[in-house]
């Protein structure tokens, strides 16, 4: 049996980055998913790619074609650290129309078998296949030696969820070998696990292919006529059929809160409720996914910034700050901020309450404003005294309001209201300037 260090040098990694993810509503209309900022400093590609260093993997391929160069931007700055001389590389691979002139990846298979000759150039024998917008911490490695050990060509990460939430997964049976009996993709009526009916389980996205196995399904179903040319709807229900897939356990693999270790996190941050819930638990007292573990670090791209300050206002009132995360670059004067995310350079001027919200790189929040469960989007300036939160059916008029009680605020948003409430920003342009932001 190989040893842990000589299968993930064997191993290369293709993180499919492509999609825009559309239940995040406005997040996703300038960026693909993998590229919304999460937990006050990172993106959620970080999340997916810092697994794979910290695995040992470092031969990465990145899948992107849904609105990319906010993603490219930010992997370029942030993941040049790659050394080729050690045989270290993330590459980038764009929709390219790379076997035809008519079409670009129809679906999460045909994205890996348009680029099957850049992959086979590497020469992996294996081949790890990840979503790049969920947030968990993951040993790589250990799923790569059990699906050795297991002996099957194909081996899926899976973890049980709520059967009322498996509706947006790969729902599946296993057998007492973890061998999988049953893969249905994105059920309306979820099968229960046989131990508890409440609970289903969920594909996680994540696949371990032997490479020479990987090619060949994909020139396969490439030949299928009338295949949707994805693995969660085609490829593994038939491999399933022929008795090739097991299932792996992300408990096993999973990278524990060091100071609860019963907890095995993994969120699908994608609606805009559930992405709201996962930053609050960023900024709760003791939260589920601890990104201050220094074992397991979470790498981005930083942006050399001062840190963040709380001052006084101008009548000498102090900044309340209460369970909540402020990123470098914030000043905050005078305002209370509780259960709140404040990501890299923030204003917030004096007499605001902000609380259980997430305030978006380079947003200035004028004097006087109240914030109740917000999600705000990086870039945004509001005017003094503005309500956001509090006033359901106003909220909705202006912005965007999700079913479980969250605002989305954008800058498009605030243009539209700026037409048709101009009232609210009449000395709007006497304000301070606004903070320079990066082109991305």
């Amino acid at each position: 049996m190989q040893n842990a260090r000589e299968v993930v040098r064997q191993t290369m990694a293709l993180v499919l980055a492509g999609g825009r993810g559309s239940r995040l509503k406005a997040l996703t209309d300038t960026r693909a998913k993998p590229s919304v900022y999460f937990g006050g400093k990172f993106r959620i590609i970080d999340f997916a790619l810092s697994n794979c260093v910290n695995s040992g993997i470092t031969g990465i391929g990145v899948v992107t074609q849904y609105k990319s160069h906010s993603l490219l931007r930010h992997l370029q700055a942030g993941w040049s650290f790659f050394r080729n001389q050690m045989n270290e590389y993330i590459d980038f691979l764009p929709a390219s129309q790379r076997l035809d002139e008519e079409h670009w990846y129809q679906g999460t298979a045909d994205a890996i078998f348009q680029n099957v000759d850049i992959i086979k150039d590497h020469k992996p024998k294996y081949v790890l296949i990840l979503a790049g917008d969920h947030i968990y911490k993951m040993d790589y490695s250990l799923l790569i030696m059990d699906h050795i050990r297991m002996g099957s060509p194909l081996t899926v990460a899976c973890i049980p969820v709520p059967r009322e939430q498996a509706k947006a997964f790969g729902v599946m049976n296993v057998d007492s070998n973890n061998l999988v009996t049953e893969f249905v993709e994105k059920p309306e009526n979820p099968p229960a696990m046989p131990t508890n009916p409440y609970m289903s389980l969920a594909s996680m996205g994540i696949y371990v292919f032997d490479a020479e196995f990987l090619y060949e399904v994909l020139a396969k179903d490439a030949a299928t006529k009338g295949s949707h040319r994805d693995f969660g709807m085609d490829i593994i229900p038939q491999l399933v059929a022929q008795h090739k897939v097991h299932a792996h356990d992300f408990s096993k693999s999973c990278i524990r809160n060091s100071g609860n270790k019963e907890i095995v996190y993994w969120r699908d941050v994608g609606t805009i409720d559930a992405y709201w819930e996962a930053n609050m638990d960023i900024a709760s007292i003791e939260p589920q996914l601890d990104i201050y573990d220094f074992n397991w670090p979470i790498w981005t791209n930083q942006i050399q910034l001062p840190p963040a300050k709380l001052v006084q206002d101008i009548s000498g009132a102090s900044t309340i700050f209460r369970n909540s995360v402020a990123s470098a670059g914030c000043i905050i004067s005078g305002s209370s901020i509780n259960q709140t995310l404040l990501f890299n350079s923030c204003r917030v001027h004096s007499n605001c309450f902000i609380s259980e919200s997430v305030i978006m790189p380079f947003c200035i929040i004028h004097r006087a404003c109240r914030l109740t469960k917000v999600v705000m989007d990086r870039g945004c300036e509001l005017p003094r005294g503005i309500i956001i939160g509090e006033d359901a059916a106003l909220d909705a008029k202006r912005f965007y309001r999700s079913e479980g009680g969250v605002t989305l605020v954008t800058r498009a948003m605030l243009t539209k209201l700026r037409q048709t409430e101009p009232e609210l920003f009449e000395d709007f342009d006497n304000y301070k300037a606004p903070v320079a932001m990066p082109s991305y």
